[in-house]
């Protein structure tokens, strides 16, 4: 990206975003015109570059984020007192199939990972206590401590127990929800050892979940129900995970093709640099990896509302199609059964960092899944079945769409930020910074720089490294989270509580 103090994305845009901040007086050149800057715009927000009427839309990444809620002025600073959502309820879409094949070469490349018995593949080895109920969250926890005193976690990754506060006192869609989700953790190749961590008396009944798992390994997934054990359930716990921790230890990494490998594609904190710098790097990579056989999975439905279409005609077929409005629809329709706008998302972060309406985040969210088609459409808690570009039903929430992302089967999420998280979930979660003063600011948290792109550097040169990066963290490499031990599970619910 050549330096210059904004970057206007598209042609057709009728803002420049500011790389550097401006000044009122300040002065914009841009094809022929100098364009006086109206009021002091920090980094990363808009400056109109020609006059608009009330009600008329601003154009930015090529599409409308909005319309004028007032007549302005090039030059003036446009951010959410000015700009106002076009996004209302549910609508009718009409497929117009865009196919695009992207000219990237097979490279052959590999990464080291766990061949399991269900012929996935791993990125860690680790040992997990996956309880069916939040009541026995307690024993879970003190049994991961205890085991990973008395092993030092020599021969594997980690021992980690996934705490949460479900299992029981949910209904219908809510309580499916958290056993697909439990069923996934316990399923996912990260795994080479699971224990399922019961009560006995929850809803979500321990002989039923494990029937949910279907034909799994027998050897590797055990089921404890505290409830049937006389006397002490830890004794009885730490006898099961001494077996179990003797078989993850066996296992080994190996080279494995780079289309074995699934990426989780995130966002949160976001800011005006993100559809600039790291999530179109992130989109390279993502395209990089499906041509490589690999498989990339985009979610949080709600952010993408007023980019929604862009995805729809990349569906590689009118079934994929139908999926992705069924998806965009049915988020819309959870907003307004609880009496919710649909537009009304980004957050005081992502207001301060230049994102000023949904569309506008939307249009730089959706940069993360690069240009490659569609080839599949998922639920809340399906398992991966398709190779190549993926979209799946989750909110935005960050550490709920993470979840999901792990829970479908990805082995690691890569997530931009512009503002910072230090979070991450059960499988590793790679921040991207989008600007450099985060990545100077906050390096405990960012696994890498896609700020470098607003420094000099470009995108070919930038893209190999950041391959390579994510390849060294597939293949052991810990990811910023994973260092700072911050993990962590969250489940998607919509219902009543008993």
């Amino acid at each position: 990206m050549e330096q210059s103090t904004f970057i206007r994305i598209n042609g057709a845009d009728t803002v420049v975003v500011c790389l550097q901040p401006k000044r009122r007086g300040d002065v914009i050149s841009l094809d022929g015109r100098d364009i006086v800057v109206n009021q002091d715009t920090p980094a990363g927000h808009k400056v109109l570059i020609r006059d608009v009427a009330a009600g008329e839309d601003i154009i930015k990444y090529g599409y409308p984020i909005g319309h004028a809620r007032h007549a302005m002025r090039a030059g003036d600073w446009v951010n959410e007192t000015n700009l106002q959502t076009n996004l209302k309820g549910t609508l009718e879409y009409t497929y117009e199939p865009v196919g695009e094949r992207l000219p990237i070469a097979r490279e052959g490349r590999t990464f080291r990972g766990y061949r399991r018995r269900s012929g996935l593949v791993g990125v860690r080895n680790e040992l997990w206590i996956v309880p069916t109920v939040g009541c026995v969250n307690g024993i879970g926890e003190r049994l991961a401590r205890q085991l990973r005193q008395e092993t030092g976690c020599e021969g594997i990754d980690g021992i980690c127990c996934w705490h949460h506060n479900y299992g029981c006192s949910q209904l219908s869609g809510d309580h499916e929800n958290t056993r697909k989700v439990l069923r996934d953790i316990v399923l996912h190749p990260n795994a080479g050892a699971v224990l399922v961590l019961a009560l006995g008396c929850e809803n979500n009944q321990p002989d039923n979940f494990m029937e949910l798992l279907g034909d799994y390994d027998r050897e590797r997934i055990s089921l404890l129900v505290t409830q049937r054990v006389d006397g002490d359930e830890v004794e009885a716990g730490m006898e099961v995970l001494r077996k179990l921790y003797a078989r993850a230890r066996e296992d080994r990494r190996e080279e494995v093709p780079v289309s074995e490998l699934r990426v989780g594609l995130k966002c949160g904190g976001s800011d005006g640099f993100s559809g600039i710098t790291a999530n179109p790097l992130v989109g390279e990579l993502s395209d990089w990896l499906v041509a490589q056989g690999g498989t990339s999975v985009l979610t949080e439905v709600p952010e993408m509302f007023g980019a929604e279409t862009i995805l729809m005609n990349r569906c590689e077929t009118p079934e994929l199609f139908r999926k992705t409005v069924s998806m965009i629809n049915s988020f819309k329709e959870y907003f307004l059964s609880h009496g919710e706008p649909v537009g009304e998302n980004p957050s005081p972060g992502n207001k301060a960092g230049g994102i000023s309406t949904l569309e506008d985040k939307a249009l730089g969210c959706t940069q993360k899944c690069g240009r490659a088609p569609v080839s599949g459409v998922m639920e809340y808690g399906d398992r991966l079945e398709a190779r190549g570009l993926n979209l799946l039903s989750a909110p935005g929430n960050d550490l709920v769409a993470a979840t999901a992302l792990a829970a479908c089967g990805c082995h690691l999420v890569l997530f931009t930020t512009g503002r910072g998280t230090p979070f991450g979930t059960f499988v590793p979660t790679m921040k991207i910074a989008t600007n450099p003063v985060l990545a100077q600011r906050k390096p405990q948290w960012v696994d890498f720089s896609a700020g470098q792109l607003i420094e000099g550097r470009t995108m070919e040169e930038l893209l190999p490294e950041f391959i390579d990066k994510v390849l060294s963290v597939a293949s052991g490499e810990l990811a910023r989270n994973e260092e700072n031990d911050y993990r962590e599970i969250a489940i998607f619910k919509n219902g009543v509580t008993l």
